[in-house]
């Protein structure tokens, strides 16, 4: 099976890593071939489709976030080394919110990012609303609270969301980045033993 667009579990099973830079910068194309057909090329085309649309007549906000929360659960996952998210989707995602450059600067305290996962994130994935009286624009800062009103930029959630990414495959082309890569490979090789066996 295809783990990213033309490569094969078993293709990846063939690299080596151990002592070949070509294949390590080859692995980490199909790690950027395998997010980026899944979840930033999709969210790219509906932003785009909507750019020619009146802001009261744009209707891809959740759709939008749906899928960047995924992501952003997905890359950390990755950045973590996680086989699974299952049992700490909480913690993965919450770590994100915390550590990412791009991000941190809206989620200071800790119960800011436990709002933000149970209202947006699990909001959104599982009841399809956000579970609190929280707006979801296309425009503005990405996350404003101005007297007690949340407002989200879903467009801004996906441009800091790919420069969170383009940072982390800089940061793995690297050769001295040993243990990122480490974690990588763990969750690479779950992925394609799962394709695998399946």
């Amino acid at each position: 099976m295809e783990i990213a667009p033309n490569f094969t579990a078993k293709q990846w099973k063939s690299l080596d890593l151990e002592s070949n830079e070509d294949d390590w910068q080859k692995a980490i194309g199909v790690l950027c071939s395998r997010l980026s057909s899944r979840y930033l090329e999709p969210v790219d085309k509906l932003i785009e489709f909507e750019k020619k649309l009146k802001n009261s007549e744009k209707r891809f906000g959740f759709t939008v976030l749906e899928i960047d929360l995924l992501l952003i659960e997905t890359l950390q996952a990755f950045k973590e080394g996680l086989e699974s998210t299952d049992g700490k989707s909480k913690k993965v995602f919450v770590r994100f919110l915390k550590t990412s450059p791009y991000f941190c600067e809206y989620f200071h305290t800790k119960e800011q990012r436990d709002n933000f996962y149970k209202e947006f994130r699990c909001g959104i994935l599982h009841q399809a609303e956000i579970q609190s009286s929280a707006l979801v624009w296309s425009f503005g800062d990405m996350y404003e609270r101005i007297e007690g009103m949340k407002v989200l930029n879903r467009n801004a959630v996906h441009e800091a969301l790919k420069k969170d990414f383009a940072d982390y495959i800089e940061k793995l082309k690297s050769p001295e980045s040993l243990e990122l890569r480490k974690k990588f490979k763990q969750k690479m090789d779950s992925v394609a033993n799962r394709d695998t066996n399946a």
